[in-house]
């Protein structure tokens, strides 16, 4: 386990790994990949059981990133991990390139599944938590981190009811609520609230937390794993485009690539918070 200056650290690294990405590559989604940086890195550096060089052990924790079009921050959690080279994260959504602008399980197994198309990754989730539980061999837990705005499709919550019927223990759901989509804000365009108390509804075990407080991440997914008779919510309360003044809570950032001076701005920004 990290300590809660390191995994502070790695989340400006995670971040400024994600936008050096996305500028070499003119392409990508910064504002959700800066958003969910402290839940990466609680996760691939503090809670995930996984092995870096065997992506397909059999034992690993299953994680899937429904926000498939943010998946520069696991990229970057990778390469922080030791699994991908640094110059490969700047080949970033290049036609022969393993990193995809959204997962691809078939060319880099270490993401679990492809989640282009927004609403689909929890039911993915629920399917790998119930394949445990056939599996007579190996223990694991299941980790599902969505997008608010992928909560408007209806799939979501289909989903959201048969965790909740199948009692689902061994499953963890996060939200980066960034409250902030494609074309606005959230509450604006398909209003999720009471949103914790919708999964609670469900059955769902919740917790409400500041998303960008690495000792409450911790501490919520702990919390989450010593739930046994159903699955868990966690509602992380997040900044779209955290860390980067020009893009924080703008929606124009949800899918623009920064150019050289913005990425220099952005990056300053980034690491004089460590320096603060």
């Amino acid at each position: 386990m990290r300590s809660i200056e390191e995994l502070e650290a790695i989340s400006r690294q995670l971040r400024v790994r994600s936008l050096r990405m996305i500028a070499k590559a003119n392409s990508g989604h910064p504002g959700g990949s800066l958003s969910s940086a402290e839940l990466v890195s609680a996760l691939y550096f503090g809670v995930l059981n996984y092995r870096v060089g065997d992506p397909t052990w059999p034992a690993r924790d299953r994680f899937i990133l429904s926000k498939g079009h943010c998946v520069p921050v696991v990229y970057a959690a990778l390469a922080e991990a030791g699994a991908l080279e640094d110059e490969e994260l700047e080949t970033l959504r290049m036609i022969d390139s393993r990193l995809q602008g959204h997962p691809d399980h078939v060319r880099l197994p270490y993401v679990e599944a492809a989640t282009g198309s927004l609403g689909q990754g929890l039911s993915v989730a629920i399917g790998m938590a119930l394949a445990e539980r056939l599996d007579t061999e190996n223990d694991y837990r299941t980790y599902c981190l969505l997008g608010d705005g992928e909560l408007q499709a209806g799939q979501v919550w289909e989903a959201t009811m048969s965790g909740g019927k199948f009692g689902l223990g061994k499953l963890t759901a996060i939200v980066d609520y960034n409250k902030v989509q494609l074309d606005g804000f959230v509450k604006n365009i398909m209003d999720l609230e009471p949103l914790a108390e919708k999964f609670a509804a469900f059955g769902w075990h919740t917790q409400e937390i500041d998303g960008h407080d690495l000792r409450a991440v911790l501490q919520a997914l702990d919390g989450a794993s010593a739930v046994q008779d159903r699955p868990s919510v966690i509602v992380a309360n997040t900044v779209k485009g955290k860390g980067v003044s020009f893009m924080e809570d703008t929606a124009a950032w949800h899918g623009k690539a920064p150019s050289p001076e913005e990425l220099e701005r952005a990056v300053a920004e980034i690491m004089g918070a460590q320096a603060a």
